[in-house]
């Protein structure tokens, strides 16, 4: 998912008991199934939360991670690793520029510092049956569009009529909404195929809204604007910013909206305080680097432990005008992994994967390529209380049970565990035990190749990579499996290649990740579901097909409280890493920062959102002035 596809991924976590009984009460009564509740009217509430705990109350003027009297003013320069050519956020087709946080709202906003909990925007309340079959959503009154238009249930309908049809991986995450309509003036509700599915109202409140009359009107030309083609023309937006200058594929600029419609509402009190932000994009790290340090750029988030360890010692850090800092990720989780085509048939054998796995020595590339920053990846949710940990046991036991014959064994009799490396002793276990596991799948050594042992085909894997962030990882890689006989073949392509090989499916290996929030559940369908291994642009990039994860997914989506989504999510995680589809790799839990200080922050940052630069800081004009001219 976006946000740099990040996704999305999205959401985060904390709650306060107040109101419990009244925001609990719907929720208790469907997992009870008393049908005298379910047919009443639902009552309007300020907030939806999947804990079914809110945090603050109904009137509450601001969150407690923002400084509400934070200045407005100044500029923040950031930069890009890419490019783009279109400012259409609707299609998949194209490289689309960052705007969607920027120019559009959702109809309620996540909060950064509780689990998966959203706060009206867009709408300023929100309703659902205790079954969780539909939702409405009323939308605020005061709710504009940048020309002064106000925002109408036509726009949400609309926007999820295009979105469904226009964009497949997004067509397959809405599949369940089968209706989206107008069931008042300014209600729309969103109604699903069926009920129990407990994440579908707070899903369909994160939807983007954008503005039906714009993209149904004319350009400046009199040209009729179509939502399904590229466009380089500034949409209207609805958020905090609107663009202000663009350069294709270089850079753009926003502006702050001065008599932002949204300003004073409590979710975005304190946030957006920079008057100008400007992106330049790169299409080489060491160059971006290079600006940061001659301040042509002010705020920098490292990826490389590397680059960390030996690129920031110059002469502004040392002085104290630029500023290292390191913020805790607590928000998301996800596996890293090198992630290979199953749809080949030299991955179909798990015991190759292992032995794969037995040869990536994760414990010596730390310690070589990476100053030992990095932690062995050992989870698909790693580091949080959904990771799957010692024998299964409780709900989650129960669980698995269900799927008792359709799972490896060793899930009911050995923890979770991955090869360690680090020593020669270590790795000699490993080369042995990677030859026993392709013996046993068919293959033979033979003048020092791996081959199968009667076509006498040798073993060769390409590891597709679009840039070198990778390269030296990947290297050291291919050194370890030539030991085994098995040729690694390094290919680098540029981004727009990549990015179609990757949809093409036309790989066989590639760095990749699996972005998670703190309550997994629709979006695993679209991860490791079956229906969407062969699906175009799906994020099921290995192209699993399994169906007892199909059937935990489904105990994910339709958990009935957070005791069984946390077993759940332990049980996918375990068949998951009991099938050993990829080769996880490592993680970080800290974001690794360094900006000019010129901007100051809140003193209470948001627990679960990382640096959340610029969305919270502020232009400080005394540290600017002391800090002298750019």
């Amino acid at each position: 998912m976006t946000d740099a596809e990040k996704k999305a991924a999205a959401a985060a976590s904390a709650f306060a008991p107040d109101r419990r009984s009244v925001i609990l009460a719907p929720l208790a009564a469907a997992m009870l199934g008393l049908p005298a509740v379910a047919q009443e009217t639902p009552a309007w509430r300020h907030a939806l939360s999947l804990t079914g705990e809110i945090k603050y109350p109904p009137g509450f003027r601001h969150t407690g991670y923002v400084n509400p009297a934070a200045p407005k003013g100044g500029l923040v320069r950031d930069s890009v690793e890419g490019t783009f050519d279109s400012f259409n956020t609707v299609i998949p087709r194209g490289a689309a520029a960052p705007i969607r946080a920027h120019l559009y709202m959702p109809l309620f906003e996540d909060a950064m510092d509780e689990i998966s909990t959203a706060y009206g925007a867009i709408a300023d309340a929100v309703r659902h049956p205790a079954d969780f079959s539909s939702v409405t959503y009323r939308i605020n009154p005061a709710a504009r569009w940048h020309d002064g238009h106000p925002i109408t249930p036509e726009d949400v309908i609309w926007t999820m009529e295009q979105v469904k049809k226009l964009d497949p991986r997004r067509g397959f995450y809405y599949r369940n909404v089968v209706k989206v309509e107008k069931t008042a003036e300014r209600e729309v509700t969103f109604t699903f195929d069926a009920p129990g599915n407990r994440e579908k109202p707070q899903i369909v409140g994160q939807l983007q809204i954008l503005p039906r009359h714009w993209w149904e009107g004319t350009d400046a030309q009199g040209r009729r604007r179509d939502v399904s083609q590229t466009t380089l023309e500034p949409p209207l937006g609805s958020g905090p910013y609107r663009i202000k200058s663009f350069e294709a594929g270089r850079s753009l600029a926003f502006e702050r909206v001065q008599d932002w419609w949204a300003k004073d509402l409590p979710i975005y009190v304190g946030k957006h305080n920079i008057d100008e932000l400007r992106y330049e994009f790169f299409r080489d790290g060491t160059v971006e680097l290079e600006a940061f340090k001659a301040d042509q750029i002010d705020f920098r988030t490292e990826i490389s432990a590397r680059v960390w360890a030996t690129q920031y010692d110059f002469p502004a850090v040392r002085d104290g005008r630029v500023i290292r800092e390191e913020f805790s990720e607590r928000a998301s989780t996800q596996m890293q992994a090198i992630i290979l085509n199953l749809r080949l048939p030299k991955f179909q054998d798990v015991r190759v994967r292992r032995a794969l796995i037995a040869m990536f020595d994760f414990d010596t590339m730390n310690a070589n390529l990476m100053f030992g920053a990095y932690k062995r990846t050992t989870s698909y949710f790693v580091a949080t209380e959904l990771a799957a940990t010692g024998l299964p046991e409780g709900r989650e036991l129960a669980i698995l049970e269900s799927v008792r014959d359709k799972v490896p064994a060793e899930i009911f009799t050995a923890p979770p565990s991955l090869p360690a490396g680090g020593s020669s002793e270590n790795q000699r276990n490993n080369l042995r035990e990677a030859l026993r596991l392709m013996q046993e799948a068919g293959f033979a050594v033979r003048n020092r190749r791996m081959v199968n042992a009667q076509t006498g085909d040798p073993l060769r894997i390409e590891l597709l990579l679009n840039g070198p962030t990778f390269e030296r990882h990947a290297l050291a890689f291919k050194a370890a499996l030539e030991r085994l006989g098995v040729d690694l073949q390094l290919r680098v392509v540029d981004s727009s290649q990549y990015v179609n090989r990757i949809r093409e499916r036309n790989f066989e290996a590639i760095f990749g990740s699996y972005p998670q929030t703190l309550s997994p559940g629709n979006e695993q369908r679209d991860f490791f579901g079956t229906a969407s291994a062969d699906r175009p642009g799906s994020y099921n990039y290995a192209g699993i097909r399994n169906p007892a994860l199909d059937a935990i997914i489904e105990k994910i989506i339709y958990a009935r409280d957070r005791a069984e989504l946390v077993a759940a999510t332990r049980a996918l995680d375990r068949v998951l890493l009991a099938n050993h589809y990829m080769i996880p790799t490592w993680y970080l839990d800290q974001q690794r920062t360094a900006r000019w200080n010129r901007y100051s922050r809140p003193e209470t940052m948001p627990f679960y959102g990382a640096a959340a630069f610029p969305t919270i800081w502020w232009w400080d004009q005394a540290k600017a002035r002391a800090l002298g001219s750019r």
